[in-house]
């Protein structure tokens, strides 16, 4: 059994989608961003970064409880731990590390200073500038990438995974996907997968 901590962003969103994917039992427990649960001491004793997601799986390495944070190492371990969607041979899984990475150093951090400058009701047009030209430039290495492939990898991984709940509020970076026809069929494809549907519900808010 995986506890589960987490809130409807995206990247809590990467792992209750993950947990879908790979089939692993889970309870949820939502740390309510808007009411600061994430500054509650009993939420610093298994996330002294104060941010969700963070796990704890009961039955980790050796028959002993493992605490993880950060959405990415998380998404690594459930792999690991499962044997699916990231690959044991060398050439694709690192493949699959370094789009995983793309998304936790580019993709996250830029599509979150858009949502703040985009939506902020004191308007900082150098800032507003700055992170549009950048979120475009990072659609735009993803449109060349899924020209040539149907997943950030040659199959399905964790990292569309990461990557998907954050195109998801494309609309929030002021994007429109049919600018950027190979992002949208990779997009909608994830989509339609009810493993996809079932995670983007949790949690129930």
């Amino acid at each position: 059994m995986i506890d589960l901590y987490t809130w409807g962003t995206p990247n809590g969103k990467k792992v209750s989608i993950m947990l879908e994917e790979v089939g692993l039992a889970y309870e949820v427990h939502p740390i309510n961003l808007g009411k600061k649960d994430q500054f509650r001491p009993e939420y610093l004793a298994i996330n002294p970064n104060n941010k969700i997601p963070t796990i704890i799986d009961r039955d980790g390495p050796g028959g002993k409880s493992l605490t993880l944070f950060e959405s990415g190492a998380i998404l690594i371990y459930l792999a690991d731990k499962t044997g699916k969607l990231l690959s044991e041979e060398p050439r694709p899984r690192y493949e699959a590390i370094q789009w995983l990475m793309f998304q936790m150093g580019g993709v996250g951090p830029i599509f979150g200073q858009a949502h703040y400058f985009f939506g902020a009701e004191e308007k900082v047009p150098h800032a507003i500038d700055r992170f549009k030209k950048e979120t475009l430039r990072l659609y735009a290495v993803m449109e060349k990438h899924l020209a040539s492939h149907e997943f950030f990898v040659n199959e399905y991984s964790i990292a569309d995974i990461a990557t998907y709940p954050w195109v998801g509020r494309y609309e929030r970076h002021q994007v429109n996907l049919n600018d950027f026809p190979n992002v949208k069929r990779w997009f909608d494809a994830i989509t339609a997968r009810p493993a996809v549907q079932r995670g983007l519900a949790v949690p129930k808010m």
